[in-house]
């Protein structure tokens, strides 16, 4: 069986889509804390069992007959997350999957200003260490982070963010095709890859100019100050560790950690990336 993780969550509900289109049915499985948000894919053939990286002995279960595992890295904030991930890993070996496959990040690092590059690099550490093949997957930047800024630029002209630097923003859809094809071929992606992304990098500055050309309207790029920013967005209605939390990512890539591009991404899903402006556009379009 080829398991996916996080099968109802972004990125794996689209892995798995996308596999569906490559193999049958009845050799997908897929694990997930609520079957019941996985009721469309159990009437597709696929099976469909309760997994919870947070209480390891589910996983047996859920892990069970398994070839390969894809485990989508854990969304918790703090050491709980590394321990997630960790258990999930230890549980795919112990299923006897033949590859374990995870979903780190272009910039995992133990020295990271964005705290989740240090919990994908002691992650990518330990599956090293479990004597399996592995594919560690380093995603470049989710693009569809920028969304929770259109809100604001888009109702009053102004991209008002702290100090950036450039990020290789990457489609979902463009990473699921990547996980999938190390699913399902061998030899396409194995140990900890390249950066997995676009071709360009950008910065805030430049998503201003894409949503002005886009909208037809003038949306200018302000940088506050860092403090400044976390009272407006908390005064807002931000909590205010999620502001603290967010502010970690514009220092890391004010500092390079995120401006690495790649071929390898276009290269596995054999075809050109999606850019930004494309997704910006369908994101625009749906609002």
């Amino acid at each position: 069986m080829l398991i996916v993780t996080g099968a109802t969550g972004h990125l794996g509900s689209l892995i798995v889509d996308r596999l569906l289109e490559r193999v049958p049915a009845d050799r997908i499985a897929v694990s997930v804390r609520d079957v019941s948000k996985a009721a469309d894919l159990a009437e597709r053939g696929v099976r469909v069992r309760a997994g919870d990286f947070t209480e390891p002995d589910s996983l047996k279960h859920a892990f069970e007959g398994a070839e390969r595992v894809l485990v989508v890295s854990a969304a918790i904030r703090g050491g709980g997350a590394l321990t997630a991930n960790r258990a999930a890993i230890d549980a795919a070996r112990e299923a006897g999957a033949r590859r374990i496959l995870y979903t780190s990040h272009q910039a995992a690092s133990p020295t990271s200003l964005f705290p989740p590059q240090k919990v994908h690099a002691a992650t990518e550490e330990h599956l090293q260490h479990q004597a399996v093949p592995y594919t560690a997957l380093r995603n470049g930047f989710y693009a569809s982070a920028l969304g929770p800024y259109l809100g604001a630029a888009l109702a009053t002209g102004t991209l008002a963010v702290p100090q950036d630097g450039p990020v290789s923003w990457t489609a979902h859809e463009d990473l699921a095709e990547a996980a999938v094809s190390a699913l399902t071929e061998d030899g396409v992606l194995e140990g900890i890859t390249p950066p997995l992304t676009a071709t360009d990098t950008l910065d805030f500055a430049d998503v201003a100019e894409i949503l002005s050309r886009i909208t037809g309207r003038t949306i200018t790029r302000v940088v506050m100050d860092d403090n400044e920013w976390i009272s407006a967005v908390v005064a807002d209605g931000m909590p205010r560790s999620a502001a603290e939390f967010a502010l970690t990512m514009f220092a890391a890539s004010r500092n390079g950690e995120f401006s690495a591009t790649h071929p390898t991404l276009e290269a596995a899903i054999g075809r050109p990336a999606k850019t930004v402006h494309e997704v910006l556009e369908a994101a625009v379009r749906s609002r």
